[in-house]
């Protein structure tokens, strides 16, 4: 990594938590027995191809950033096995759960990273993915946190780079600041394409969505969702 990229990587600082509860003895167990097994190590380069990270054969890849409690990416996967899917958590307790869920179900088409997923978004090859999934992410309410949402310029330019031609960019969020925020940004870039004719396009979960827990937060506390999808062009 060059003085310049330093620099720039210095500005885009994880802020989220690392770390919730302690770890039962045997929730720590899960996590340190399973996680070699299925992290993606960015210190070797990308094998070629990129979908051999994978123990059997699959077709297309997807990466979620940010997969909180794991529910969407472990239903996900389990529905699509021709689907490689790559999760990124940096947050201890979800890595675990989503680890101990793979533990009970045998999935076998998961690779995790947990640490900042720019790190990994610039690790990986060009055009190398299907679809990435941004569901729910921190929404950095106050005005002067805004900065720190994950959707910006830099960070779309890094998922336009990775996606393939036709590519999919998911995002969903019951944050309507966040929600108008990433409409803007994403026309602003140029490279994508919302795929909306009518609000039941974005008011509608997507095909074989599995709620979530912070979607059912939402909903208790009175705040619909939006599902936006954008198409690399």
């Amino acid at each position: 990594m060059t003085d310049m990229e330093r620099r720039g990587r210095a500005t885009e600082a994880f802020f989220g938590r690392r770390k919730g509860k302690a770890l039962r003895e045997q929730q720590a167990e899960t996590l340190n027995s399973l996680l070699p097994a299925f992290l993606v190590d960015l210190s070797a380069a990308p094998p070629e191809p990129l979908t051999s990270l994978f123990p059997d054969p699959v077709k297309t890849l997807r990466l979620e950033i940010g997969f909180g409690g794991g529910e969407h990416l472990i239903h996900r996967a389990l529905e699509g096995p021709a689907t490689g899917f790559i999760g990124v958590e940096p947050f201890v307790n979800s890595m675990q759960k989503l680890l101990s869920r793979i533990g009970e179900t045998g999935a076998r088409n998961i690779r995790v990273y947990n640490d900042d997923a720019t790190q990994l978004l610039d690790w990986l090859p060009d055009a190398s993915l299907d679809q990435i999934d941004l569901l729910y992410p921190d929404p950095w309410p106050k005005r002067k946190h805004w900065k720190r949402r994950f959707v910006s310029k830099t960070n779309l330019d890094r998922f336009h780079r990775v996606l393939r031609p036709g590519g999919l960019f998911c995002f969903a969020s019951d944050i309507d600041t966040y929600v108008n925020w990433t409409l803007l940004k994403c026309r602003d870039h140029g490279g994508f394409d919302w795929i909306a004719d009518n609000a039941a396009d974005w008011l509608t979960p997507y095909e074989g969505w599995p709620s979530t827990r912070y979607e059912a937060k939402a909903r208790r506390e009175g705040r619909s969702s939006a599902y936006l999808t954008f198409r690399k062009i």
